[in-house]
């Protein structure tokens, strides 16, 4: 038997659109000011901007699982998700974790346990998680900005990364079932400058620890990242919904810009806290080696 070829026209390549690029720049560099500063500082001012954000992203996660606008409850959670942040500096984990609890089973106990309230709930011990662990690698010493700053530059350079290498190159969908924009060339390319980026600031401001441990960390922090922003696709598609919101032009919802950075900041606070031995000394126990 003879192979053909298929008849019909070649297919030609889609043209790269950049329309988003420009808004995408100037609150992309605004985000960074505004993190970068109440991560500097630190203290009460951090633990604000974490209620802040995260009342926020779970007013995004609300309106997806339900389908439906916050309502009077869903405030009562947010209102809960911030208490919960700001508990942290006075009180420590366990006054986050009560809060968290505390909405949790209050949106089962409202749900009546249907598959939403599940969903409801999970979303709210995950934050819940995420608040714990930003605000742990924080504390109240230099080492929690450096930390900090180390996991927000292999974030945000491996998102950027993607971003420009996808375009450029494009090439094979990476899983398009889940996310049908996104390439192997803008996964790699992304997670390469991600990885020097964050290799780069380990020389700079860690040279006590070995370099190779500050490029293995940053390989590390990229592939969990893209691990949380195709988990969110995944989300997104199970509600059958592109973004989490509109609140930031060029990104979409904050859950949308900060998916990658609270899978990162999860697992900062897992090394950070079995290398340094307890939830006191999670920045200091990621950085020294």
């Amino acid at each position: 038997m003879t192979n053909t070829a298929p008849s019909g026209p070649t297919p030609t390549r889609t043209p790269v659109s950049w329309a988003d690029l420009v808004p995408r720049l100037i609150s992309g560099g605004i985000i960074v000011v505004v993190i970068g500063t109440v991560l500097t500082l630190g203290g009460v001012v951090f633990a604000i901007a974490v209620a802040i954000v995260f009342a926020l992203i779970y007013r995004e996660w609300d309106q997806m699982v339900t389908l439906a606008p916050v309502a009077p409850f869903g405030m009562g959670l947010m209102a809960l998700v911030a208490i919960s942040a700001v508990a942290f500096p006075f009180i420590g984990w366990s006054g986050t974790a009560l809060c968290i609890a505390a909405a949790a089973l209050a949106s089962l106990a409202v749900g009546r346990l249907n598959w939403n309230s599940w969903w409801r709930a999970g979303g709210l011990v995950f934050f819940g998680l995420v608040i714990v662990a930003l605000l742990a690698m924080r504390g109240d010493t230099l080492a929690g900005a450096i930390a900090g700053w180390f996991l927000g530059i292999v974030i945000s350079w491996n998102d950027t990364g993607a971003y420009f290498t996808g375009r450029l190159i494009g090439g094979e969908k990476l899983v398009p079932a889940i996310s049908p924009a996104k390439t192997w060339s803008g996964a790699i390319g992304g997670w390469v400058i991600g990885t020097l980026g964050g290799t780069v600031f380990w020389l700079i401001f860690v040279p006590g620890s070995p370099w190779y441990i500050g490029l293995i960390l940053a390989g590390l922090l990229g592939i969990v990242g893209q691990g949380g922003d195709l988990t969110e696709s995944w989300i997104k598609r199970r509600f059958r919904i592109k973004d989490s919101g509109d609140i930031i032009p060029g990104h979409g919802g904050l859950m949308d810009r900060l998916d990658s950075t609270t899978f990162g900041a999860l697992f900062l606070f897992a090394v950070g806290f079995i290398h340094g031995g307890g939830i006191t000394a999670v920045a200091s126990g990621f950085l020294n080696w």
